[in-house]
């Protein structure tokens, strides 16, 4: 076994070294505080391993993302959402028959409770669609059988995965109806699931507007141990029941940081087509060091040279622009800004591409989803990931998730009363 060393005050310690599938090592330090007393610090955990996983390898220098081992690319081409779904979370693609039977189990639960309804009725038309989803989902807890999470069976996935995924989708497509003061649109089973909840929001359906949103929920079915993903598995290390860890997971996403990027992107557009328009202009102003501005949708934390998912979606992209016919300045200024940030010689030399928050964001605007909602969208492509990071940690029995802090408040001090303070 290879190991790495450590030397702390002129003592070496040994920490074995894991090997990942593509060649990623880490030096396992789960044993560092039993023998030295100490811990490691890294903030936001940008050099800490939480776990391993089988289910999303990403290559951020290459620009390389693979669900199970499958290319993203090859999956938009060939694949669909649920079959995708069905990938990440049993691991393998399921034959026509398994792939037959989940869409069925989702089926069943083509209703939601009429409490369910009700919370969503409850809230103010112009409430946060995100605070909505997050109530809703965990309000779902109460219409369940009491389990035990550390010993779920093959029948209990069986059924929480399907109720959970079309759980999601009719709390998002009631959450935009409420909040546009329309009356709600039940669920229809002879329409496969992205078709489904397009009609369940519009009360109409465009089969080429469905493939793009379908192959949308593909790109943003997983990404490896991103923040989300990570509040999710820490609520199920606790065995948290799957809908409060999935709400975890929504609670998360829905910080600007994080899944609420496409609604920035949208924002800022908003604020240049106020400006007049100018989009070169903010192009300029992003290249100025000393300007606080910048472009929303451009460049990525984690891929170094390009987001693959934003080469797919740019194609999709233009055919929904192209079948709306919309006109709207707003997107106008995207378009603009797209063509000289990929000429534009500062951002070819920085790689600061456009990502897919932008195309999303983009076709979300077209389709008329609001802003606010954008996030509420990735939720519902982002949630075969939490379920299957979920399900994987519940069958490695990981710990309960429980970090270590370095102390930096005040020594022990003696209480004064309040009048001698």
């Amino acid at each position: 076994m290879s190991v790495g060393k450590i030397e702390i005050n002129g003592k070496t310690h040994e920490a074995p070294l894991v090997i990942g599938s593509e060649g990623e090592v880490a030096l396992d330090i789960s044993k560092l505080r039993a023998s030295t007393g100490m811990i490691t610090l890294d903030g936001g955990f940008k050099n800490t391993g939480a776990c391993t996983s089988s289910i999303t390898f990403i290559d951020g220098a290459n620009g390389i993302l693979r669900y199970r081992g499958y290319a993203i690319e090859e999956l938009c081409e060939k694949s669909n959402f649920l079959e995708v779904a069905k990938l990440l979370v049993d691991g393998e693609l399921p034959n026509s028959e398994k792939l037959t039977n989940f869409k069925n189990q989702i089926k069943k639960f083509s209703s939601l409770p009429d409490g369910i309804k009700q919370i969503i009725k409850s809230f103010p038309t112009n409430a946060h669609p995100m605070g909505v989803l997050s109530s809703a989902i965990s309000a779902m807890s109460g219409y369940m059988e009491s389990k035990d999470y550390g010993n779920l069976s093959k029948d209990d996935y069986d059924e929480l995965i399907p109720s959970m995924m079309a759980a999601v989708k009719m709390i998002a497509a009631y959450n935009y109806r409420h909040n546009k003061g329309l009356e709600f649109i039940d669920s229809n089973n002879d329409l496969n699931y992205c078709s489904d909840f397009i009609n369940m929001m519009f009360g109409k359906v465009d089969e080429d507007i469905a493939e793009a949103l379908d192959v949308l929920f593909i790109l943003h079915a997983d990404h490896e141990q991103n923040c989300s993903a990570t509040a999710a598995r820490v609520a199920g290390s606790a065995h948290a029941n799957i809908y409060a860890s999935m709400a975890s997971g929504v609670n998360a996403l829905w910080g600007p940081r994080h899944g609420g990027a496409n609604q920035k992107v949208i924002e800022m557009l908003e604020m240049i087509e106020k400006d007049g328009g100018d989009y070169q202009k903010y192009i300029e102003k992003a290249k100025d060091k000393s300007d606080p501005f910048r472009l929303m949708g451009f460049g990525h934390r984690v891929y170094k040279n390009f987001d693959p998912r934003a080469k797919i979606i740019k194609g999709y992209c233009e055919t929904v622009l192209n079948k709306l016919g919309v006109k709207d300045p707003t997107l106008d200024i995207a378009k603009g800004l797209e063509e000289v940030a990929l000429k534009d010689p500062y951002f070819v030399e920085r790689k600061l591409y456009p990502n897919v928050d932008f195309y999303s964001g983009i076709i979300y605007r077209a389709l008329g989803i609001p802003t606010n909602m954008f996030t509420v969208m990735f939720a519902i492509g982002r949630m075969p990931g939490w379920i299957a990071q979920w399900k994987e940690l519940l069958g490695q029995g990981m710990a309960i998730s429980r970090p270590r802090q370095i102390y930096t408040g005040s020594g022990l001090r003696e209480y004064s009363n309040i009048e001698n303070r």
